[in-house]
């Protein structure tokens, strides 16, 4: 389901457009028109997706709540769509847990990791499924095979014997794309987040077909920023290049965020090249002598996920600030006053962003598909925008951040130029299922003085589950974007000089909380 543009898609882009809309043309404390926004999206008497039309517009009701960031409303109890949306007009409002919503009415309570025999069965005289069922959970009825679930042990020996690949184990979506088995199911059959296990990265709703699953968001509460007083600055991630279409070039990035009311754009890559330095840095002052392996830190998600369930190694995660911290510490160094929106491809950046340390410097996050949103409510043509060539300082390493293996690479071309005699070995993962597989071997002393590099979509983070663009298409538009990089390493970066300085502000940070 990834990489196509489906009509889940489109709902998402059409709630984030109209709740855009409706903060930038909000004044006088009104905001009675959320009442209008599922009429508008699902017009007419007849239901276009579900057989009720009245769900669907039930349906789009919540999704526009999520999107303002408020929660849903509870099934058994009335309630008006507007119920504490003037919280929302205060642009310092931050999410209420929990970030991943599912809307119950809208599952479709899909079976979760059930063997099922399907009408492509021949009724063959071999029998071979049976054959092989170790708990005689199979017979055959008039010529075609029945599983009894009650028996069967979903070993899928079945599905491998079938000649004709009439038997198939359906899962659920949602339950597939989460790495870390955090759904499950709740009496009615829906699905249900342990939300103790989730870490937000996001992929359940990415994956769930029927546009059950969705995350909050800030629109809103950013639009009533950019319209305050205070210059609002946008940290945009290196996975950004071409999310927006082939008119969205590199040389409309400014002038495109800039006619949504941002003062102005940094590239997050730059805080990448920062984060490459400092964790170098540590893995050479660590790895073996204080630690047996060292992860990276940048994805949220990964490095919750590792401390969660491997937390007598939390200490092996780089204690370096993310390239999204770091850029937003930056910008508030040379812009005093000032508020920075993160923008980027994830659902854990909001996460992140709301820790009690991380809000003084990330004000906003912003997923891609949000920022579209906006770009649609503002009727934005970016071909009628002009060329701005200045988009410049970040490396080429810093903007590979987008890709799997880009961060390992670009701290290991740090290592060798910094610390030449070091030699250093790199183990990667993508997929949540596959960073604790990867946190299981190095648990058991395989991984030691390894920089071992985890992403939590498949793909890197150009496969966000807040991506607009095909993955592969992506991840070629990152290649590209780093080949015109004025600097091909992190360590040639035009802004080192300030990393010690904000690890400083860091340190100054983390002392005052304490005291």
């Amino acid at each position: 389901m990834r990489g196509l543009y489906t009509s889940v898609n489109d709902l998402r882009k059409r709630v984030y457009a109209e709740v855009a809309k409706l903060s930038y043309d909000y004044k006088d404390g009104d905001l009675s028109e959320m009442d209008q926004i599922p009429y508008r999206i699902i017009p007419g008497e007849v239901g276009t997706y579900r057989d009720s039309v009245f769900v669907e517009r039930a349906i789009v009701r919540e999704r526009t709540r999520m999107a303002m960031g408020l929660s849903l409303r509870k099934l058994t109890e009335h309630a008006p769509v507007t119920e504490g949306a003037e919280e929302c007009v205060k642009p310092e409002k931050y999410y209420q847990p929990p970030l991943i919503n599912i809307i119950k009415f809208a599952c479709h309570a899909c079976p979760d990791n059930v063997v099922k025999v399907t009408d492509a069965c021949q009724g063959c005289f071999a029998h071979s499924c049976q054959v092989v069922c170790p708990k005689d959970a199979i017979t055959i009825k008039h010529g075609k095979s029945i599983i009894d679930e009650s028996k069967c042990i979903k070993c899928g020996k079945c599905i491998e014997a079938c000649s004709y690949n009439a038997i198939i184990r359906m899962e659920r979506p949602c339950a597939k794309a989460c790495g870390i088995n955090a759904i499950s199911s709740d009496e009615y059959g829906r699905a249900d987040i342990d939300q103790e296990k989730c870490v937000s990265c996001g992929m359940c709703l990415a994956n769930c077909p029927f546009g059950a699953i969705a995350d909050k968001a800030q629109i809103f509460q950013v639009i009533q920023a950019i319209k305050g007083d205070d210059p609002v600055y946008a940290a945009i991630a290196p996975a950004v290049t071409g999310q927006f279409g082939p008119d969205f070039t590199p040389e409309k990035m400014r002038p495109a965020f800039q006619a949504l009311g941002f003062e102005d754009v940094v590239e997050v890559a730059i805080g990448a090249d920062l984060c490459t330095m400092a964790e170098a840095k540590d893995f050479v002052e660590n790895v073996p002598d204080n630690i047996p392996f060292m992860g990276t830190s940048c994805c949220p998600a990964w490095s919750v996920m590792a401390k969660k369930m491997f937390p007598e190694y939390a200490n092996c995660i780089s204690m370096a600030l993310t390239p999204m911290v770091l850029t937003g510490r930056l910008i508030k160094r040379m812009h005093p006053g000032c508020k920075v929106a993160f923008v980027g491809p994830c659902a854990a950046k909001k996460l992140e962003a709301s820790r009690r340390t991380i809000r003084s410097d990330i004000d906003f996050v912003l997923t891609f598909e949000e920022v579209m949103g906006m770009f649609e409510a503002k009727e934005i043509d970016f071909k009628e925008l002009p060329d701005d060539d200045t988009m410049h300082g970040a490396s080429g390493d810093g903007r590979g951040f987008a890709v799997s293996g880009g961060v390992a690479s670009a701290v290991v071309n740090c290592i060798k130029e910094l610390y030449p005699d070091r030699e250093i070995n790199v183990e990667r993962a993508e997929g949540l299922d596959n960073c604790r597989k990867m946190m299981m071997v190095a648990k058991a002393g395989k991984y030691d003085g390894y920089l071992l590099e985890g992403m939590a979509c498949p793909g890197g983070c150009v496969a966000g589950a807040g991506t607009v663009q095909p993955i592969a298409k992506s991840t070629a538009s990152v290649a590209k974007h780093k080949s015109v990089s004025t600097n091909a390493h992190a360590f040639q970066s035009d802004y080192r000089e300030y990393l010690e300085l904000l690890e400083e502000d860091d340190m100054k940070e983390k002392k005052d909380t304490q005291e």
